[in-house]
């Protein structure tokens, strides 16, 4: 399975957000310590305050915030909601589906067991999880200091 760079950029930039937790964090910063593009930026912020993860606030002072605690939040609920309803094989797309094999294929019910035990296993994951006492992620996610 292969998870989409929305929801890859989605995890580094609230585990961004969950080191910081004093703070409201910035695109910029964000942008350049998990290199990450500020246009792909910019809609995964929009997507996950849509979603209730990140609150933000605009403005000179502006930035963002984790919108609840960090071990309230779960990687297999940000999967889900990021993911959306993407069809993992062509089979479970309703309107590209070109394969003759749908409706004798037994491979769709493996498919999805697989991923419902792959979701599942993200649920015992708590974003305070991936952070906490993580000292070399830590160290990795402080802002880059600027050059002057």
């Amino acid at each position: 399975m292969r998870i989409t760079k929305r929801t890859n950029i989605a995890v580094r930039l609230l585990m961004y957000c969950a080191a910081h937790p004093e703070r409201l964090v910035t695109k910029a910063e964000i942008a350049e310590v998990c290199n990450i593009s500020e246009n792909h930026l910019a809609q995964v912020i929009n997507q996950l305050s849509q979603l209730n993860y990140l609150s933000t606030q605009r403005g000179r002072n502006g930035g963002m915030s984790l919108a609840r605690s960090a071990d309230e939040i779960r990687v297999g609920a940000v999967f889900r909601d990021v993911e959306g309803a993407l069809p993992i094989a062509e089979c479970f797309a309703d309107a590209d589906n070109t394969c003759p094999l749908t409706n004798a294929c037994r491979l769709k019910l493996a498919l999805k067991d697989a991923a419902e035990v792959f979701y599942a296993s993200l649920d015992d994951i708590t974003l305070d999880a991936l952070i906490c006492d993580n000292d070399p992620l830590l160290k990795i996610l402080q802002p880059v200091a600027c050059v002057r």
